[in-house]
C-alpha cells in the first residue's frame, strides 16, 4: 500500500515521504509570500531545517527563521517570536518541529495582530471570540515528530513563566491552512524522543476513547490510532529508518489530536502541571502517568476497553490492556515512576492545583477532585 495521500480532514494535509518539497506550493495556497519559519533551538541547526530553508529561498520566499523556543514554550518566547515576525515584515508562519515549535509558531501567527494579552484567549467558554479573527496570519504546519498532533489542532499550550501553569489558547483559525506530513523528516529522531512522542499519540487516543462525551467519529479514530501505535511504534523505535513505521506513526499522531476533540482527562491534567513545574518531556510524562490513571478510571472504562482489547489483539480485556500498557512502556525505556523524572512529594499540592484548573480535566470519566488527584500523584510518584 502506498502511504501517500491528499486529505481534507480536519484540514488540508499533504501526506507522504518527500513532500516537504511542496512547501512553496503550500505557501501559495495559503497566500503567504514572506513566511517566518518557527522552530525550536534543537532543530534550528539540523540538516532538515537547513534543507527546508533552502527550499523556501529557492522559491523566492526568503529564509526567515525564529528558533528561540523552549521545550515548554512560554509567553516570553511568544513575545520574542511576534517581535521577529513584525521586524521581518512577514505575512504568515511555517510552524516547524515537534509540539513546542508547532504550538509556538501557531501562537506567533495568532498574536501578531492582536492587541490583548495572550491569556485573554484561554480556552474558557467563548473567550476565543475576543480575538480579531481577521488579524490572524495564515499558518502552515510541518511536524518533525510523531506525537503531539498539534499540526491538526486549533489550540496551543503555552506556559505562564511566572505561575508555572500551562494554559490552552484556542481559536478555530489557529488550525493550520495546510499541513505537510513528510515522514522522512522524523527519521533522525533519537530513540527516547521516538518513544516519548509516540506514547503521547497513544495517550491522546486512550484518553479520547475513555472520555464519556458523545463523539462516535472521534471514538473510531482513537481506536484505530491505538492500533497503529501498538503495531508501528516498536518498529520505529527499533529502526529509525523504517519509513513505513515512521509514516504510520505520523498518521497516528494526527489521529490522536483529531480524536481528542472528544476530550482528554487525568493523564493530561497531571502531565501539564508536571511539565510546567519540572520541565519534563510531555509525552514521556503522559506515559508514566497512564498506568495509574487507567487503574483510577477502571470502574467506568473497563467495559469499553473489553471491545478495544479485542480489536487490538490483546487478550484479557481491560486487565490485559492495562498490563499491556505497562509492558509497552517498559519495552520503550519509559521510567515507571514520576520520581524518576525528578518530581518530588512536596510539589504535589502545587501540581494538584494546576491539574484542577486545567481545561483538559473535562474529559475524564470520573470527576477529578483535589483528594483523588492527590492520591493519583502519590501513586504515580
Amino acid at each position: 500500500m502506498s502511504l501517500v495521500g491528499n486529505w481534507s480532514y480536519p484540514t488540508t494535509i499533504k501526506f507522504g515521504a518527500g513532500r516537504i518539497k511542496e512547501l512553496p506550493e503550500a505557501c501559495a495556497a495559503a497566500g503567504i509570500k514572506r513566511p517566518l519559519l518557527v522552530t525550536d533551538r534543537g532543530l534550528a541547526d539540523l540538516p532538515i531545517t537547513a534543507a527546508t530553508l533552502e527550499i523556501l529561498e529557492a522559491a523566492g520566499l526568503g529564509r526567515g527563521l525564529f528558533s528561540e523556543v523552549d521545550p515548554n514554550p512560554n509567553e516570553k518566547n511568544l513575545e520574542a517570536g511576534v517581535a521577529a515576525y513584525k521586524a521581518g515584515e512577514h505575512d504568515g508562519v511555517i510552524a516547524f518541529g515537534g509540539g513546542s515549535g508547532l504550538d509556538l509558531g501557531k501562537m506567533v501567527a495568532f498574536m501578531a495582530g492582536q492587541s490583548r494579552p495572550v491569556w485573554d484567549f484561554e480556552d474558557i467558554g467563548d473567550w476565543w471570540t475576543r480575538a480579531d479573527a481577521e488579524a490572524i496570519a495564515p499558518i502552515i504546519a510541518v511536524p518533525t515528530t510523531a506525537g503531539t498532533g498539534s499540526e491538526v489542532g486549533r489550540a496551543s499550550v503555552i506556559t505562564n513563566s511566572e505561575t508555572h501553569a500551562k494554559k490552552i489558547i484556542f481559536h478555530p483559525k489557529v488550525l493550520p491552512t495546510v499541513v505537510i506530513c513528510d515522514p522522512e523528516l522524523t527519521v533522525g529522531m533519537p530513540k527516547f524522543i521516538t518513544a516519548g512522542t509516540g506514547l503521547d499519540a497513544f495517550a491522546h487516543c486512550v484518553e479520547a476513547y475513555s472520555s464519556p462525551h458523545y463523539h462516535p467519529m472521534s471514538q473510531g479514530i482513537a481506536l484505530e490510532g491505538m492500533r497503529l501505535v501498538k503495531e508501528y511504534l516498536p518498529r520505529a523505535y527499533a529502526d529509525g529508518t523504517d519509513i513505513e513505521a515512521r509514516a504510520q506513526m505520523m498518521s497516528a499522531a494526527a489521529m490522536g489530536a483529531t480524536a481528542f476533540q472528544k476530550g482528554l482527562g487525568a493523564i493530561h491534567a497531571m502531565s501539564h502541571p508536571i511539565g510546567a513545574v519540572f520541565n519534563t518531556h510531555h509525552g514521556t510524562t503522559n506515559a508514566v502517568c497512564m498506568p495509574a490513571v487507567l487503574e483510577f478510571n477502571a470502574p467506568v472504562i473497563a467495559d469499553r476497553f473489553e471491545a478495544a482489547s479485542a480489536y487490538l489483539g490483546i487478550s484479557g480485556g481491560f486487565d490485559g490492556f492495562r498490563a499491556f500498557v505497562q509492558e509497552f512502556n517498559d519495552s520503550l525505556g519509559i521510567p515507571r515512576k514520576l520520581s524518576d523524572l525528578g518530581v518530588t512529594e512536596d510539589a504535589i499540592p502545587e501540581l494538584v492545583k494546576g491539574a484542577i484548573i486545567d481545561p483538559s480535566c473535562g474529559g475524564n470519566p470520573i470527576e477529578l477532585t483535589e483528594e483523588n488527584l492527590t492520591g493519583l500523584f502519590r501513586v504515580a510518584l
